[in-house]
């Protein structure tokens, strides 16, 4: 979606549905103000994004890899988008955030919580 807004292409997506809202750096905070499942998994998460990124130093406030950071001027770029996420997933904090902020940004169609779910106990029929 990041790119697309950069190049002012977003008009090429009727509907944007994050599947897995893996969208700021989150997990390299302090631990200690996280939910038990973010707390849990932001080890794993940060091995990941240092596996995902050509060079985490040099990319890590490149809203092409962290979307959470993009501007708000950008965010106003994105395609309509509906957000769906678990109470219980590692991932709420950050879905949280982006949906806000997509929503101050008028491009935020419906944030879900699926209540009392985890990753899979929501995203599954």
């Amino acid at each position: 979606m990041v790119l697309l807004a950069q190049n002012d292409e977003t008009d090429l997506v009727k509907l944007a549905m994050p599947g897995i809202p893996m969208v700021d750096d989150y997990c390299f905070s302090d631990p200690a103000s996280m939910t038990i499942e973010e707390r849990s998994e932001h080890l794993e998460m940060r091995k990941c994004w240092k596996i995902i990124a050509a060079d985490f130093e040099a990319q890590k406030n490149d809203p092409l890899l962290f979307p959470g950071k993009a501007s708000d001027d950008l965010l106003s770029k994105f395609p309509p988008t509906i957000i769906r996420e678990c109470e219980f997933d590692m991932f709420i904090t950050e879905a949280t955030r982006l949906a806000t902020r997509l929503r101050r940004a008028g491009r935020l169609l419906e944030l879900i919580v699926i209540p009392g779910s985890t990753i899979l106990g929501g995203l599954v029929p």
